[in-house]
């Protein structure tokens, strides 16, 4: 028997550089083609914080290191996907190369006032770089 439905877990980390915050170009949907934090979902096993690393490092090609937590954002209508509970960091490079990997179909150093960015990811932002 199966357990009652909760949500997932995902986690979504802000970047920034004096030109920007490093962001993703959706390679597939929801949102395929708009620009998003780097991020995704959390594997069974797995902390919050290591997920902000290995995902970022997939998408961005960029090893961080997780400087704060920015907030959680559970809003079930933040996702078409169904309803998605991401735990939002402030991260640092400290190494690695930015190149899109993973499902990113780019990535790119951006001001995020100057793109549509998907999700909810404009208040995430807002809320980081208060």
């Amino acid at each position: 028997m199966a357990g009652p439905e909760t949500p997932k877990l995902m986690v979504d980390v802000i970047i920034p550089s004096e030109e920007g915050v490093v962001l993703v170009r959706r390679g597939g949907d929801p949102f395929e083609g708009e620009w998003a934090l780097p991020g995704g979902f959390v594997e069974v096993g797995e902390t919050v914080e290591a997920a902000a690393v290995r995902e970022t490092a997939e998408e961005t090609g960029l090893a961080v290191e997780i400087s704060r937590l920015v907030g959680v954002y559970s809003d079930p209508e933040r996702d078409p996907r169904g309803h998605n509970v991401s735990v939002a960091f402030l991260a640092r490079v400290v190494g690695g190369d930015l190149v899109a990997a993973s499902d990113a179909a780019e990535v790119s150093v951006l001001d995020p006032d100057s793109v549509e960015l998907a999700f909810d990811h404009r208040r995430i932002v807002a809320d980081a770089m208060f």
